[in-house]
C-alpha cells in the first residue's frame, strides 16, 4: 500500500489482514489509513480543529501536577503553570510543536534524558496518531519541514515504526532542578478536536 500501487481493497480485506497479522491497535489504524478506508471497528473521525474549550482550559489550570494539551499534530495548545515550569526549555523556546522542539531545538537534547530513544518513540507515536488525517495540509507542511531540516527525524520517519501513545516513565535534565523522573499519563478528550491531556505525576503516585 505504501508504494502507491493501485490495489482494490475493502474494509473486510484489511480487517482480515490485520487479524491474520495480529496487528496492534496502532498498527491496525495505520493500515486502514494507508488504504484510505475507515475501519468499521472504530468510531467516525472527530470534527476538524476547533478552539480549546474554555472548560477544558479551566480544568487544566485546576490540575496540581504538570499538565498540558496536545493536539493531533503534537502541538501544545495549552499549559498549566507546573507544566510551564517543568518544561521550561520547551515552553521558553517559543516553539509549541513537540516534534519541532525535539528535533530542531538544540536544548531538547540536553533536556530529555536518552534523547535518541525518546525521539524515535515520539515519531512512532506521531505516525500512529496522524494516520487518521493523511490529507491534512498542515500535517504535510510539518512533515516536509521536519524531513528537510532534521536527518534524525527523516531516518526515524522512514523506519515506519508505529506505536500508540501510552505514557510511561519520562526523565529530564531540568536546567535548575537537575535530574527529574515522572510517570506520564495520557487522557483523550473525545468531544470536538482530538486533544490529549498529558499529565506528569511523581512515580510514587501511581497507586
Amino acid at each position: 500500500i505504501e508504494q502507491g500501487r493501485d490495489i482494490s481493497l475493502t474494509a473486510r480485506t484489511l480487517a482480515s489482514q490485520a487479524q491474520g497479522l495480529s496487528l496492534t491497535p496502532a498498527e491496525r489504524a495505520y493500515l486502514f489509513a494507508l488504504g484510505q478506508i475507515r475501519d468499521p471497528a472504530t468510531p467516525p473521525k472527530l470534527p476538524a480543529l476547533a478552539p480549546v474549550p474554555a472548560a477544558l482550559q479551566r480544568a487544566l489550570s485546576a490540575i496540581a501536577a504538570p499538565a498540558y494539551l496536545l493536539d493531533a499534530r503534537f502541538t501544545a495548545r495549552a499549559w498549566n503553570a507546573p507544566a510551564r515550569a517543568l518544561f521550561a526549555p520547551w515552553h521558553e523556546s517559543g516553539e509549541p510543536n513537540l516534534l519541532r522542539f525535539v528535533f530542531l531545538v538544540p536544548a531538547a537534547r540536553d533536556f530529555i534524558q536518552d534523547w535518541a530513544a525518546s525521539a524515535r518513540r515520539l515519531v512512532a507515536e506521531f505516525r500512529a496518531e496522524t494516520a487518521e488525517t493523511p490529507d491534512d495540509p498542515r500535517l504535510h507542511r510539518l512533515l516536509d519541514e521536519l524531513r528537510a531540516q532534521s536527518p534524525d527525524f527523516a531516518k526515524a520517519w522512514a523506519a515506519r515504526d508505529v506505536q500508540a501513545r501510552l505514557g510511561g516513565l519520562r526523565r529530564f535534565n531540568h536546567p535548575t532542578q537537575g535530574a527529574l523522573c515522572f510517570t506520564q499519563v495520557n487522557f483523550q478528550h473525545l468531544a470536538g478536536e482530538r486533544y490529549r491531556l498529558i499529565m506528569l505525576i511523581e512515580p510514587g503516585e501511581q497507586g
